[in-house]
């Protein structure tokens, strides 16, 4: 008895060590193809969190931070624990408000062209050119550091709390016209969609919008580029909502998050937009926008940098505390390296031209023929250029054309008698539009 439980003991040892053999030999073969398969990068989707251990002496970018400990005698441990004073940080920012510039010569300074380019540019600066606007701007910017000085994350960065160099009104003396004339950095805006255009994306990347102020109904049945998406997003809030371990907290997130992703699929089902990959726009705060006489979405623009002048259109509004965005269109002209994350300008050297009150109505897809004639008369009001206007060329394929549905025609009567009544015409099908093509309102 005792013979056989030894030998039955012996067998299961066995047994265990051979298959831990053939367990590691078998991972020896799978590891060079383990090794060999590439993991995937991930894709930025929004900006990262700042958690863990900061140091906030290189939390931003171009902000200097200066830091000392300073200590007085006190009571007992006991007595200044409840003391909120006794352990106390003073934050304090220092920020100096930059000058404008005002006359024809400190503009050169910066983009040393525009003289030459715009001749006429000097005959438009009044005694004092510096629009309210600038003052606004900073203010603006001032305020928002206020607000966010405890949220250390969310500051402006030195880049972007000197991105204005100057806001100036001018006004032609012969002709009246009027412009605004901004001298500033470049960031880069992809937002916008058109599913009549263009029924495939151009990419999602951070904090992109498919929308665009500049919109128009829409005027075919092709579904936005982006739709499905966003309706997918509004069908987990719902199912998350609807779901009873939700939290009531919970639920008032998602129930924000459900009506405004609601009203972005009414808006997306109804209008087009810019597209920035594709079209020549730029994007200018909404206090620029506000006011009598004041640039709206829609009205002519100019983009000077170096010795080109590019005609656009004001196509987007943007944050108040922040100036100088044109679309990706414009960007990669200007640097072919420019992308939704690389500006193609960080200096302060690009002139911004706005013409008030130049808006086509109603808005459309943008006919680039008519943006160029209608810059160009726009320049020759306020003295003329010395270079052409840069000619934008439509990027976006043309839609293929449908394939046309063959008529079946009628099998004819083997009766000799002639038919007594001409046979009814084929109708063709007139084009159906989804919506009215009714004016929007800016």
């Amino acid at each position: 008895m005792w013979r056989t439980l030894a030998l039955l003991v012996a067998a299961a040892l066995f047994a265990a060590i051979v298959y831990r053999w053939i367990s590691l030999e078998r991972l020896l073969h799978l590891a060079p193809e383990i090794a060999a398969t590439p993991t995937p990068e991930p894709s930025p989707t929004r900006p990262p969190v700042i958690t863990g251990k900061v140091d906030t002496g290189k939390l931003f970018n171009g902000i200097t931070l200066h830091s000392a400990i300073e200590t007085k005698p006190g009571a007992d441990a006991t007595t200044e624990r409840s003391d909120p004073d006794s352990y106390v940080i003073d934050l304090k920012l220092e920020a100096r408000r930059p000058s404008p510039n005002r006359t024809i010569d400190e503009l050169a300074k910066v983009s040393g062209q525009l003289p030459g380019l715009l001749p006429g540019l000097a005959s438009m600066l009044p005694p004092d050119p510096v629009s309210p606007l600038y003052s606004e701007l900073y203010d603006t910017k001032l305020r928002v550091l206020r607000d966010k000085l405890v949220r250390l994350d969310l500051l402006l960065s030195r880049h972007n709390f000197f991105d204005c160099q100057t806001v100036l009104q001018l006004q032609h003396p012969q002709s009246h016209r009027k412009a605004v004339l901004l001298q500033a950095d470049m960031d880069v805006d992809a937002d916008g969609s058109d599913g009549d255009r263009m029924p495939a994306g151009t990419g999602a990347p951070t904090n992109f919008k498919p929308f665009t102020s500049y919109k128009w109904p829409k005027k075919t049945t092709a579904p936005n580029p982006y739709l499905q998406g966003t309706e997918d997003r509004l069908k987990q809030a719902e199912n998350e909502f609807a779901l009873s371990g939700t939290t009531p907290e919970r639920k008032r997130e998602l129930r924000g998050a459900i009506a405004q992703f609601r009203a972005e699929v009414f808006t997306l089902k109804q209008f087009s937009f810019l597209i920035g990959a594709a079209d020549p726009y730029i994007v200018i705060p909404a206090s620029f926008a506000r006011g009598r006489g004041a640039t709206k979405v829609g009205d002519y623009a100019l983009v000077i940098f170096g010795d080109a002048l590019y005609p656009a259109l004001v196509g987007d509004i943007g944050p108040n505390d922040r100036v100088g965005e044109a679309s990706l269109r414009i960007a990669k002209e200007i640097n072919p390296a420019a992308t939704p994350y690389n500006r193609p300008v960080s200096d302060l050297k690009v002139t911004y031209l706005l013409f008030p009150g130049t808006a086509d109505m109603p808005w459309g897809p943008p006919d680039y023929n008519k943006l160029q004639a209608g810059c160009q008369k726009l320049v020759d009001e306020i003295g003329g250029a010395t270079v052409p206007l840069h000619h934008w060329e439509n990027i976006i394929p043309p839609s293929p054309t449908p394939t046309p549905v063959p008529q079946s025609s009628p099998t004819p009567s083997p009766s000799p008698t002639p038919a007594t009544s001409p046979s009814a015409p084929v109708t063709s099908a007139t084009p159906t539009f989804a919506f009215p093509t009714a004016t929007p309102s800016p």
